[in-house]
């Protein structure tokens, strides 16, 4: 068995052994969805909030896993989700999704962050695909609608918004002292839904909206100089502070590569390429270290923090750089990477998951092993994309 075989299989019992049985037992069949608190002592929080994003990044899972694996338990799941996402989190007097519900079933916190629209289409389109269920798509063009109408401007993206969709501030989506008008994370996952959404609608408007998200990226996220994406940003593309996210970069990567090739337009896949291989070829320059990837460098100072979904999109940005490009050295480049994983990211404990995060010397961060933000959507993809890429099923 060829090297690249030898990891897909490997990944492919983590997600058949591990990821899918722990996700599924945190199913809630009383208030609907998924628990949405597993703290690091691996005591379940029946009464903890439910993330929205949580929610879609779940469903997303559940959806893509039947697509991948075919078993027809794994599409329960994803129906489960789905129903949840129909009953609880869409708002439907205003339009939009909540941020998240309480633990059983009511909006909690009902601010609509366009990051959140992104996901739930993201999670709606690859539903559609698994079930051939109409409302989903329905529901992921609305949602569409709604972005482009109440949270898009001239230029681009807002971020926040209250119910009403009446611009808010941006905590939720700002870090490192900042508070920006403009994420390249928003913008990167708006790609990443409205791949999904064209892949399954074939829409030519949800086309013309994801070249432009593209062009963004080309002409107002990617610094060519620094070769890296830019973070945080004023209205005017701005950039707010000297951070380079190694993570995001090396997602973004792929992410872009899989957005050209739904579209299937030679000369704008040659430009976008130009800047993909640029992050990849820097991922592996500077922040990896032959196996692993730490977290981001602000203002000269790198978190040497090892998190949990930089690794596993680290793995899917090389396994695609290899695909792209024949490099073998990127290939050998995740493999090492999955090495890191089992060894020390990976929780051997019985009824965990991952660590969120370990230290330099690998040892794991008391966080949680499930919140709003933790979840299968980066570690099961990268298995599910490394399965896929191999030809395994």
């Amino acid at each position: 068995m060829d090297k690249e075989s030898s990891l897909a299989l490997d990944t492919e019992r983590e997600l058949t052994e591990h990821i899918i049985p722990f996700w599924m037992h945190l199913r809630d069949n009383e208030f609907g969805g998924y628990y949405g608190m597993l703290g690091y002592d691996l005591n379940l929080d029946k009464k903890a909030e439910k993330g929205c994003i949580l929610n879609s990044r779940i469903l997303w899972f559940f959806s893509e896993a039947y697509m991948t694996l075919r078993d027809k338990n794994l599409l329960n799941e994803a129906e489960h989700a789905f129903k949840f996402m129909c009953d609880c989190c869409i708002d439907d007097e205003k339009g939009g999704i909540y941020w998240s519900i309480s633990y059983d079933g009511k909006p909690l916190d009902t601010m609509k962050h366009t990051y959140n629209q992104a996901f739930a289409i993201y999670a709606l389109s690859a539903y559609y695909d698994a079930s051939g269920d109409h409302k989903a798509l329905d529901m992921a063009m609305d949602l569409f609608k709604i972005i482009e109408t109440k949270c898009s401007d001239p230029d681009g993206y807002g971020e926040a918004y209250d119910r009403d969709f009446e611009p808010a501030s941006n905590e939720k989506l700002s870090e490192n002292g900042v508070m920006a008008d403009r994420t390249m994370n928003t913008v990167l996952h708006l790609l990443e839904g409205y791949t999904g959404l064209l892949a399954v609608s074939h829409s030519k408007e949800v086309e013309m909206k994801l070249r432009n998200i593209i062009d963004i990226f080309l002409t107002k996220v990617y610094n060519k100089d620094k070769h890296r994406l830019e973070v945080f940003f004023d209205k005017d593309y701005k950039s707010l502070i000297d951070l380079h996210s190694f993570g995001h970069d090396i997602e973004a990567s792929w992410l872009l590569d899989r957005a050209c090739e739904e579209i299937e337009d030679t000369k704008l896949t040659a430009a976008v390429k130009q800047m993909t291989d640029d992050l990849r070829a820097q991922t592996e320059k500077e922040p990896f270290d032959g196996h692993s990837v730490p977290n981001e460098n602000e203002r000269g100072k790198v978190d040497t923090t090892r998190v949990w979904w930089v690794q596993a999109e680290a793995m899917v940005g090389f396994v695609n750089g290899y695909h792209k490009d024949g490099k073998e050295s990127y290939l050998d480049d995740a493999i090492s990477i999955w090495e890191y994983i089992k060894k020390y990211v990976i929780d051997k404990r019985k009824g965990s998951e991952w660590f969120w995060q370990v230290d330099e010397n690998g040892v794991p961060a008391d966080r949680e092993i499930v919140e709003p933000w933790k979840c299968p959507y980066h570690n099961g993809r990268m298995c599910m994309e490394l399965i896929r890429r191999a030809g395994m099923h």
